[in-house]
């Protein structure tokens, strides 16, 4: 009967412990997904249609060849 409950209460503890860790992991991606949507909202990626308005509202008509070094410029910042 002692050993009996003494796995029986190691088998819960093992199995409450990997449910945790399961429902950690659920809320952890979704909580992780939330934010990373929310951050992307707010601060979109830069493409090239965004880099040509820019240079059209400074009064510029911009090249594919300023743009391409515009774009590439972005990306080693990163």
């Amino acid at each position: 009967m002692i050993v009996f409950a003494v796995t029986t209460s190691v088998g819960l503890f093992i199995l409450y412990l990997i449910l945790a860790l399961l429902a950690g992991l659920v809320a952890g991606f979704f909580i992780t997904r939330a934010l990373f949507k929310s951050s992307l909202k707010k601060n979109p990626p830069i493409n090239e249609k965004m880099i040509r308005v820019m240079f059209q509202q400074m009064g510029r008509k911009p090249s594919e060849a300023q743009v391409r070094q515009v774009m590439k410029a972005m990306e080693q910042q990163r």
